[in-house]
């Protein structure tokens, strides 16, 4: 049985981002697999660039999201809406050729300090994830509210309640991508 591959993308660039402790904790979770974590540091989309070709950076996203047996999302929410980091990823990962998300098994999960964990950005996430064909799970959203105060210093999350709402539904994604 070959080990499966997964790729965690945080929808969020700062170092100590709860999104990327939340993408860890899921990646924990699942257990054995060969783990990628995308770097969202790209150029922002720009019709006169791609035009020019495809940054590499924006290749090497695609060719990790082609790989990938399965896709962990962690989306942060600002103003009510989807991180631009992670819209500027998507908008590129869809000009990549080869429908990179199409059929690929994803989970998305969120964190945010308000007190709907980043609802609004789950379901706008979720709508553009839909647009490139990625397989999103039907899970409960596994959405972390008051984030701030929910995570140890370690990064691991304090509520048993989160862990095992972030368990149940990485137990769908390995079904998924085994």
């Amino acid at each position: 049985m070959t080990t499966p591959k997964i790729l965690g993308i945080s929808g969020s660039l700062r170092a100590g981002s709860n999104n990327t402790m939340l993408l860890k904790a899921a990646i924990a979770s699942y257990g054995a697999a060969e783990v990628e974590i995308a770097d969202l540091n790209l150029p922002l989309y720009d019709g006169d660039l791609e035009a020019k070709g495809i940054p590499d950076a924006v290749t090497k996203l695609g060719a990790q999201i082609v790989a990938a047996d399965a896709i962990i999302i962690a989306s942060p929410e600002y103003n009510k809406g989807i991180s631009g980091v992670l819209k500027n990823a998507l908008d590129w990962a869809s000009r990549v050729p080869g429908d990179v998300f199409r059929g690929k098994p994803t989970l998305l999960i969120g964190a945010a300090a308000g007190r709907t964990g980043g609802e609004t950005a789950y379901f706008m996430t979720r709508n553009c994830l839909s647009q490139l064909g990625a397989a999103v799970l039907a899970t409960p959203a596994v959405l972390v509210a008051g984030s701030y105060a929910e995570f140890n210093e370690d990064g691991t999350l304090k509520s048993e309640q989160y862990q095992e709402s972030l368990d149940k539904s990485v137990v769908v994604l390995r079904s998924t991508s085994v």
